[in-house]
């Protein structure tokens, strides 16, 4: 899976959370954010690109399963639009350096 197809699977991942699906969804993202946001951060650390990886780290910390950050609803609903935005962004800002 090359990373424009990874971004845009988590952008579709976190726009569904603002569907009303049942919780175990929500928790499926979250797993597979934390490995889909690592996998980008170890890409990111082979192009040598440290502003990115810093972030895709940070974002695989937020979205981990294991120690959950209770924001509620709402606030999860616009971190993960911003998040969203910011990779469909990534993917038009990468096809345009091609």
């Amino acid at each position: 899976m090359n990373k424009s197809t990874l971004k845009l699977t988590l952008a579709i991942l976190l726009l569904a959370c603002l569907l009303p699906l049942p919780y175990g969804y929500f928790q499926l993202v979250r797993f597979l954010g934390m490995a889909g946001f690592g996998y980008l951060a170890i890409l990111a650390s082979g192009e040598e690109k440290k502003n990115e990886v810093i972030i895709y780290i940070a974002l695989a910390l937020l979205f981990q399963p294991f120690f959950k950050l209770a924001l509620g609803r709402t606030i999860w609903n616009i971190v993960d639009v911003i998040i969203a935005l910011g990779l469909l962004g990534s993917i038009a800002l990468s096809s345009k350096k091609q």
